[in-house]
């Protein structure tokens, strides 16, 4: 049977794998091979969906936007990860990861962000369990997401400025490597997305994956049926989509639709349009689509939305798109903030900037009217009200 699932041994048909420092093997095997077993055992389990429960508030609800609905002549459904506690999906992840962390005896957390809303998912989950927690964070991001710094900090993370290359994900991922080679025993790194070596791509959507999961059973209770038409997804690394995708990835019934940002345009120079503008290279430890220069020099991403500035992609996202089961469109920076403020206006629900992009799409596709679209709703938007407020000059 086909699949579009990784394989034993960490690849989405051609990309992914495990490509890493010899020092990181030990960490990056521990987890290998516990990482399924452990998620595996009924306590585990067990507690994970209790915190989703009684910690996160899931199951997030599936909410049919009426009046966008009207406007786009189709039935639009958005599945509310804004209302999750830290105001993402993130913190499904991080719940998962800091019990897998603590399973393997490791004491110290340390997370990369850009956006910040996995930071403070990840500074959340340590305050909670009482780890030490050091969170990554290019300086420009640092400037731009200063209420998420605040928030990391009074949750009793500690802050590290990426100060090399372009000052953002990336670097802030760099740095976080760096940091794990220098400390393998007592440290567990988070990774926020479905990015990295070999199983994180993996292990991340599944822990996401209770967003699919619990779309299939409102969707029946709400229309009688399991499977949506479309499933629409922003795409930085990819976490939030690959979460919604997940139990719909081999359901080729299920059309899916991922969103990247194409920042001034996609052919501006001034873009994270992986899809349309990425080569297969090798990044923080997977192989995949990844924007470079001729000479494979890594080029500098640009989005307004500094959730979704990565240079490349995860490679679950990469194999959907060479293989044509996703189909992928970019949406400027213009484009997500009028759709963003659209949906303030028809909903009362201010999205943030990512989710915006996925927004965008119906101004650009046609659905018929009685297809059912499920837009992942991945964020809100209180972390990106300056870059709102500077963009339509409220």
């Amino acid at each position: 049977m086909k699949t579009y699932n990784v394989n034993e041994k960490g690849y989405y048909g051609e990309f992914g794998g495990a490509f890493i420092p010899e020092m990181l093997y030990p960490n990056v095997e521990e987890l290998r091979q516990n990482y399924l077993k452990i998620m595996a055992e009924p306590e585990f389990q067990k507690e994970f969906n209790q915190l989703l429960k009684d910690y996160v508030g899931r199951p997030s609800p599936l909410y049919f936007a009426k009046r966008l609905s009207e406007k786009y002549n189709t039935k639009i459904y958005l599945k509310r990860e804004d209302l999750n506690h830290t105001g993402a999906h993130k913190v499904n992840n991080t719940i998962g990861q800091i019990l897998m962390a603590k399973r393997l005896g490791k004491t110290r957390i340390i997370a990369e962000t850009g956006a910040g809303q996995h930071g403070v998912a990840t500074a959340t989950v340590c305050a909670l369990m009482g780890l030490q927690c050091i969170v990554y964070m290019g300086e420009i991001d640092i400037a731009r997401q200063a209420p998420n710094v605040a928030r990391m900090k009074m949750l009793g993370a500690e802050v590290r400025a990426a100060l090399s290359g372009s000052k953002t994900l990336k670097d802030a991922t760099n740095e976080a490597i760096r940091d794990w080679i220098n400390n393998p025993v007592d440290t567990h790194y988070i990774i926020g997305s479905v990015v990295g070596p070999h199983p994180y791509p993996d292990m991340v959507a599944r822990f996401q994956s209770v967003i699919s999961e619990e779309i299939q059973w409102q969707l029946k209770e709400q229309e009688g049926k399991t499977q949506p038409d479309y499933i629409i997804a922003c795409v930085g690394g990819g976490s939030n989509a690959a979460g919604a995708y997940y139990h719909f990835l081999d359901d080729e019934s299920v059309n899916l639709i991922a969103v990247e940002a194409a920042g001034l345009g996609v052919d501006s120079g001034e873009s994270a349009a992986t899809s349309a503008l990425g080569k297969e290279g090798i990044i923080h430890g997977s192989k995949t689509l990844l924007m470079q220069t001729n000479d494979g020099q890594i080029t500098e991403p640009y989005s307004i939305s500094a959730g979704l500035d990565y240079p490349g992609v995860g490679p679950m996202h990469a194999h959907l798109f060479k293989t044509g089961r996703a189909e992928f469109i970019s949406i400027t920076d213009n484009q997500a903030m009028t759709a963003g403020l659209e949906l303030c206006q028809l909903e009362g629900i201010i999205p943030a900037i990512e989710s915006s992009h996925a927004l965008a799409v119906f101004e650009h596709k046609t659905f018929k009217p009685d297809d059912i679209v499920i837009l992942n709703l991945s964020g809100r938007g209180d972390k990106d009200l300056d870059t709102y407020i500077n963009h339509f000059n409220l």
